[in-house]
């Protein structure tokens, strides 16, 4: 293994992190899945780690990249290390990055960030398409699913591309051409230099779809770490009379869960046998140790002490340490400025009807969370020692607001109906 023969060298000398030689150790973890990696191999990278910690001098970049590699050695693998999270800056619990300067500075960044997670997938389902690449082999789609999903996934990225004035830049065409083209643009938003997104790709098997899959879950934390700091904003801008901004932000919010309907049919193009394949090997991960989602719903409304006393918030302390602490709300932030007479007139019907539209479209997302999910598990269990579809079943429909109409049960963003 001439990879190993590097990584001693590497270790052998200055261990200077500008060298670390990311892309081989990267190759072994994709060419036999991070579950099957040797264990001399994971001891290696655990002193090249113990090396980056004691030099006192910081290297991010290297020290995340060996936490994601070595998080089942460590014993604490979970959903937010198996996306790697940390490489790619997006919330994760402790030590989180800090946020962009301003609004807009944030907004532009998801966005490219969610055109190159999904560009990235397509590039590389062309690339096995043409046989130009060897990863992950087993369970290649055909020539047509290939289309579909290059399809879908141009569509999944033209919310953000038009937000960034880039509608234009994809041109028409077929599936393949417009992917090519789509890929294109999502390298020029990147910086050269930046390997974080081909880091962060650390499949557990070597099944083909898991890497959809990883970019796919990947695309949606990045979207709902944007909503949760949409509806901080607005309970801010609720606290100080802010109404109108306050109904931008929830529009806003609104309209980043509604561009989300395009990643689960993106999704729901997984073979259901791939998925069953490399998901046996995913044990201890599972979405709902979703911090941002978690913040997304604990923003909204303070959840019932039920809900709070649950998995789905002991699998994220952080966040129950906020609510506990009692993190503010944006029912709350109404309801107060309603109560004292701060939010009357049309500044109030607006908020009501702004919280309504979000509301409906965060529903829809579960409900269909829920029906891509029974489509890939049936019954089963889900991973993470979940309860599986019968958990996004019993919670599907937990209101969003409590003080806002009933959820018109809007169309599912895949083309069936709600369950």
């Amino acid at each position: 293994m001439w990879f190993v023969r590097e990584l001693t060298s590497w270790l052998s000398g200055a261990a200077d992190p500008d060298v670390f030689p990311y892309h081989s150790v990267l190759g072994e973890f994709q060419r036999v899945g991070k579950h099957f990696v040797e264990k001399n191999v994971l001891a290696l990278l655990d002193e090249a780690r113990a090396r980056v910690t004691g030099r006192g001098e910081p290297a991010p970049l290297l020290r995340d990249f060996l936490d994601a590699t070595l998080d089942k050695w460590d014993g604490r693998y979970d959903y937010r290390s198996y996306l790697a999270l940390r490489l790619l800056r997006l919330p994760c619990g402790a030590d989180d990055p800090p946020p962009a300067e301003d609004d807009t500075s944030a907004r532009r960044a998801r966005d490219r960030l969610v055109i190159r997670l999904v560009a990235d997938a397509l590039v590389f389902e062309l690339a096995a398409a043409t046989h130009t690449t060897d990863l992950l082999p087993l369970g290649r789609p055909g020539p047509e699913l290939v289309a579909k999903r290059c399809r879908l996934g141009v569509r999944a990225a033209s919310p953000a591309l038009t937000r960034l004035g880039l509608t234009g830049a994809v041109g028409a065409g077929d599936p393949a051409t417009v992917a090519t083209a789509l890929s294109v643009v999502a390298a020029e938003l990147g910086a050269a230099a930046d390997q974080s997104l081909r880091l962060s790709m650390l499949p557990v098997h070597v099944t083909h779809d898991e890497y959809l899959f990883i970019r796919v879950l990947q695309a949606y934390e990045c979207l709902f770490a944007g909503v949760a700091d949409e509806l901080g904003g607005v309970v801010a801008a609720l606290a100080v009379d802010a109404a109108r901004p306050a109904a931008a932000r929830l529009a806003y919010a609104r309209d980043l869960l509604g561009s989300a309907g395009p990643l689960f049919s993106l999704l729901a193009t997984m073979q259901r046998t791939s998925f069953q394949t490399f998901r046996q090997y995913t044990e201890g991960a599972s979405a709902i140790q979703s911090r941002s989602y978690k913040l997304v719903e604990s923003l909204c409304r303070t959840p019932g002490e039920g809900r709070l006393d649950s998995v789905a918030y002991r699998s994220v302390p952080e966040v129950l340490a906020r609510v506990r602490a009692g993190q503010p709300t944006v029912e709350e932030a109404y309801r107060s400025a309603v109560g004292e007479g701060r939010l009357a007139g049309a500044d109030h019907d607006l908020v009501a009807r702004r919280m309504g539209e979000f509301a409906a479209t965060l529903l829809r997302w579960r409900r269909t969370h829920h029906r891509v999910a029974v489509r890939m598990l049936g019954a089963r269990s889900g991973t993470g020692y979940t309860e599986g579809t019968p958990y996004l079943a019993a919670v599907r429909d937990v209101p969003v607001f409590t003080t806002n109409a009933p959820d018109p049960h809007p169309t599912d963003p895949t083309g069936g109906h709600p369950a």
